[in-house]
C-alpha cells in the first residue's frame, strides 16, 4: 500500500492545530482575540479541526471531513485578509488548496461498492 505524503501531513497539520486551540495556547488565544472572536468559538474551531483530522484518517469519512475543513478554511482565509495577515493569508491559502486536492483525489472513496466499476 502506497501511503501518500498529504494523508499524512493534512491529518497531523489539523490535528496539532486542533490541539493547540483546545488546550488554550498563548497564542491562539491572543489571535482569537485580535480577530475579535470569542474563546468559545476558539473552542469550537479547535474541535472541528481534530475532528476533521481524524476524519482525514478515516477512509470514507476523508471526503466529508475534507470538505468540512475546506469550508473552515475559507473562513480562515477571510479572517486573515479581513486583518491583512498576509503571511498567514499565503500559508492558510496553501492548505487549502492541498486540502482540497486531497479530497478531490478521494472522492471515488464515498460512492457505494455496489456502483464502482470492477478493477481487474
Amino acid at each position: 500500500m502506497k501511503v501518500k505524503p498529504l494523508s499524512i501531513l493534512l491529518p497531523l497539520l489539523f490535528l496539532f492545530s486542533g490541539g493547540a486551540k483546545l488546550a488554550g495556547l498563548e497564542f491562539e488565544v491572543m489571535a482569537f482575540e485580535r480577530w475579535g472572536y470569542s474563546l468559545w468559538f476558539m473552542y469550537f474551531v479547535g474541535a472541528v479541526e481534530v475532528a476533521g483530522g481524524i476524519g482525514l484518517l478515516l477512509g470514507r469519512l476523508s471526503v466529508l471531513a475534507g470538505v468540512c475543513l475546506a469550508v473552515m478554511m475559507i473562513g480562515a482565509i477571510i479572517t486573515h485578509i479581513l486583518h491583512a495577515e498576509w503571511g498567514m493569508l499565503i500559508a492558510a491559502t496553501v492548505i487549502f488548496t492541498l486540502l482540497v486536492a486531497y479530497t478531490v483525489t478521494r472522492r471515488t472513496e464515498i460512492i457505494a461498492p455496489s456502483l464502482q466499476k470492477p478493477q481487474f
